[in-house]
């Protein structure tokens, strides 16, 4: 496997993170990084899962912050209700996790992009994400 640069995170789990972007372009394919380790229940496709989460255009503007709007958000993972990049990068990873998530278009809104959210479709999203909490 290729060395992938991924932007530098600044802020512990809980904390609104800040994104560092590397001098180079956006890798190809779904990068997940463990920022820290969780010790809870490892998230299984089905469950319902609480996030706090930060997502920003790579190189580019915050799009959508549950930290900046202060309240978690919850959302069955691996079944198809979040985009495609959330259902691989999560399942597997552990509750209490911040995981580092660099996701290719293909993996986000596809060709079409979020026009309303300011996402084209070539960019690639990157997302900081707290695991609260699984039901």
């Amino acid at each position: 496997m290729m060395d992938v640069t991924l932007p530098t995170v600044t802020g512990d789990f809980g904390e609104n993170p800040e994104l560092t972007f590397p001098d180079a372009p956006a890798p190809r394919g779904l990068h997940v990084a463990v920022l820290e380790s969780g010790t809870g229940p490892t998230i299984q496709a089905g469950r319902e899962i609480e996030v706090n989460y930060h997502g920003q255009i790579w190189d580019g503007d915050v799009f959508d912050s549950s930290f900046r709007r202060g309240e978690p958000t919850s959302f069955p993972i691996g079944v198809g209700m979040v985009i495609q990049g959330w259902d691989q990068g999560i399942v597997g990873k552990s509750v209490g996790s911040r995981l580092l998530i660099s996701i290719p278009p293909e993996k986000g809104y596809g060709v079409g992009g979020n026009p309303r959210a300011g996402i084209k479709g070539t960019d690639t999203l990157v997302f900081v994400v707290d695991l609260l909490g699984v039901k």
